[in-house]
């Protein structure tokens, strides 16, 4: 499905971002393709703000008796942050897993086309693919899902090739991309 652009006013069709997404009895999949003219990414590590650079994220919610989800975020040179985030009135506490290993770590995959995956680098686009198993969302309740279950979620995408971030979201959120309680709802079947 295709996002969109938070500021219709400044609609960019040069940066289209699709996301799709796929569950399993072992963890949900993700996919990302989005059109981008730079990669605007400097950072070389996982687990560093990835958010203040050129990303694509997913939040899931899968209690909403309770303000706490998980988040996912990947730059285009292929580092991640993995976290599980407190919302409390907008106040965020975050936590990053423990024994990140095994069955409790994410697969995940960049490419990207017309360049380099290299900091600054000119291209015409790049995916984002990650397979986020159970066991990462623990301890959060309702994971896995069965049929006839809801989640609700988020995904976006923020592009740095400007002065003034773009940015793209599935749902449009008010305040910021922590704004829980605007996120869509998934319906697994």
């Amino acid at each position: 499905m295709p996002l969109t652009q938070r500021r219709p006013a400044e609609v960019d069709l040069s940066r289209t971002t699709k996301v799709k997404m796929l569950y399993s009895s072992t963890g949900v999949y993700c996919l990302f393709d989005c059109m981008d003219q730079k990669i605007t990414a400097t950072m070389d590590a996982d687990f560093l703000d990835l958010w203040i650079e050129d990303v694509v994220e997913v939040f899931f919610w899968t209690d909403e008796s309770i303000p706490f989800y998980f988040e996912y975020e990947i730059s285009p040179l292929n580092f991640e942050l993995p976290i599980m985030i407190s919302n409390n009135e907008g106040e965020l506490l975050r936590w990053q897993p423990f024994h990140y290993e095994e069955n409790r770590k994410t697969q995940h995959a960049v490419r990207v086309r017309g360049g380099e995956q290299q900091p600054q680098a000119e291209i015409t686009g790049w995916t984002a693919e990650f397979f986020i198993p159970y066991q990462l969302f623990s301890p959060l309740r309702n994971v896995p899902p069965k049929a006839g279950d809801k989640w609700r979620a988020n995904f976006y995408r923020v592009d740095y090739d400007e002065e003034r971030s773009k940015n793209w979201s599935w749902q449009l959120t008010e305040r910021n991309f922590h704004d829980y309680l605007r996120f869509g709802t998934l319906l697994f079947e």
